[in-house]
């Protein structure tokens, strides 16, 4: 694709898509994106204010009845036109995914585009399978049966790590269900959650029915949130903002789904493969340059493995090639911004006055020295309640501690505020499923560390937040349960009545 994508050509009505159409924003307020590779703006454009928000809520509120009545047939259909289209259109989303997020090509390639198309294609069968609770006389002189229907205009925020995913995990379940949405991505990082409310429209889905605003969290997200006809409110964010969302969204009465931050332990047996855990570990810790709230970044390493571990990670580490996003031999590229590259620097030399960093911990030069880079980072040595532990650092820094016992490896593994994922690496099947039952995490991996499905739940436990994306159960957050009772006696005077007035 390369230099044939032209994104001011292509965002040159603006980076608002309301009732099918681009448009520009009426803040007044600039916003540019901008390559985190090169440090280059690469688009510059309006900022969305309240009105804006406004008219994307009024025009998914119009297209709500229509998109609702549709039978769940129609919304299948649509959907799999969707995916159709955004296959078609895979090339594009990767190269403008890396452009604003520095992610290598390899990465956009081979995960965050075909995972998107994938989630579209499994929404569209799920689509056809919304039914409630099978009819029954549960009282004997009744019928019961459970409807499951669609709250309404949905108003969502999604970060910026994984802009084309968050946007697909959000608007998907929602539409599937019959609702309407406006979604407000990160302003740094709009393009491609602009390009697949494009593609939804190309697929015959209504007007109306996927808006997108762009603007500030301050002013955009919080209107969004706290709209009066806005019913529900997914969030994918840090866990400070997602409290001062909740705090927004209860004040409304609103349905809220929260996916929070995360701190997700990676626990090594004695008995795991060194070699797997090893190099499962550099994966798992540096994918996305560690910008995932799954990523993992305690690594809890029983003691006699601990020194092989360590030693090995460090020497894997060390064979991690930066370089230019856009290379196909680039495994690392730069952080989202460079006040991000130094965020995750601070925390790193912060670590030096009670840790070792053993690999990393520096941002490299040369060619590189414009982007936001940071070199993989291992640290040994730090304390359980240091900040490295306990504080999520979103960048790709592991830091590894030795345990002994299996009750301290699992009560190191929970003792943070989050729960979002965990991994346990043995070869032990006991091992294994008590650690699945017992850590504290909403989705726990036997050894592997990452992988996702579109068919299975992802959400979190604790201060990670509550609610799931993806799979059959991401419709709890996104359907009312209706029951529906039938009186089947035909009778006037009921015998129930009689404890109400009169006698029997």
């Amino acid at each position: 694709m390369g230099n044939r994508f032209q994104v001011t050509d292509r965002f040159a009505d603006g980076a608002q898509y309301i009732g099918g159409r681009l448009r520009p924003g009426t803040s007044g307020e600039e916003h540019s994106v901008v390559d985190p590779a090169t440090g280059e703006s690469v688009y510059t454009y309006a900022l969305a204010s309240t009105d804006d928000v406004d008219a994307a809520v009024a025009a998914a509120a119009d297209a709500f009845p229509a998109w609702a009545a549709a039978t769940p047939g129609e919304r299948s259909d649509a959907l799999h036109r969707f995916a159709g289209v955004l296959a078609e259109q895979a090339e594009e989303f990767a190269y403008a995914e890396s452009l604003q997020c520095g992610k290598p090509i390899k990465l956009s390639t081979e995960f965050d585009v075909p995972g998107t198309v994938d989630n579209t294609a499994f929404f569209a069968g799920a689509a056809r399978h919304l039914q409630g609770q099978s009819a029954g006389e549960y009282s004997g002189d009744h019928t019961s049966y459970v409807r499951r229907e669609p709250i309404g205009v949905v108003g969502s925020i999604a970060p910026w790590n994984y802009p084309l995913q968050m946007a697909a995990w959000k608007i998907l379940p929602a539409i599937a269900a019959g609702n309407t949405i406006v979604l407000k991505p990160a302003e740094i990082t709009p393009l491609t959650s602009l390009m697949f409310a494009q593609a939804a429209t190309a697929a015959g889905i209504p007007d109306g029915v996927v808006n997108i605003v762009t603007g500030a969290g301050r002013t955009a997200g919080e209107h969004l949130v706290g709209h009066p006809d806005v019913a529900m409110t997914s969030f994918t964010g840090s866990t400070p903002v997602g409290k001062r969302v909740a705090e927004i969204a209860t004040s409304t009465v609103k349905r809220l789904h929260l996916e929070l931050g995360g701190k997700a332990p990676f626990v090594v047996f004695d008995d795991a493969d060194l070699e797997a855990a090893a190099h499962g570990a550099v994966a798992a810790s540096l994918i996305n340059s560690g910008q995932d709230c799954t990523a993992a970044t305690r690594a809890y390493v029983q003691r006699p493995l601990f020194d092989a571990f360590v030693a090995r990670v460090a020497e894997l580490m060390e064979t991690v090639r930066l370089g230019d996003p856009f290379s196909p031999s680039t495994d690392l590229g730069p952080l989202i911004s460079h006040a991000q590259r130094d965020r995750v620097a601070a925390f790193v030399e912060r670590a030096r006055g009670y840790a070792t960093v053993v690999t990393g911990g520096e941002a490299p030069g040369g060619d590189l020295k414009h982007g936001a880079y940071y070199r993989p980072t291992l640290i040994t040595g730090a304390a359980q309640d240091s900040e490295v532990v306990q504080s999520e650092i979103f960048g790709p820094v592991l830091v590894a501690l030795p345990f002994d016992g299996d009750d301290d490896g699992i009560r190191l593994a929970n003792d943070t505020p989050y729960g979002l994922a965990a991994s346990a690496w043995t070869r032990d099947v006991f091992r294994a499923g008590r650690a699945t039952r017992e850590i504290k995490a909403g989705c726990v991996w036997v050894n592997d560390h990452i992988p996702i499905i579109s068919e299975m739940p992802h959400g979190g436990y604790k201060a990670s937040g509550f609610g799931k994306d993806m799979s059959a159960y991401s419709f709890e957050e996104y359907t009312q349960v209706k029951h529906v009772m039938y009186d089947n006696t035909a009778v006037a005077a009921k015998d129930w009545h009689r404890t109400i007035f009169g006698d029997r």
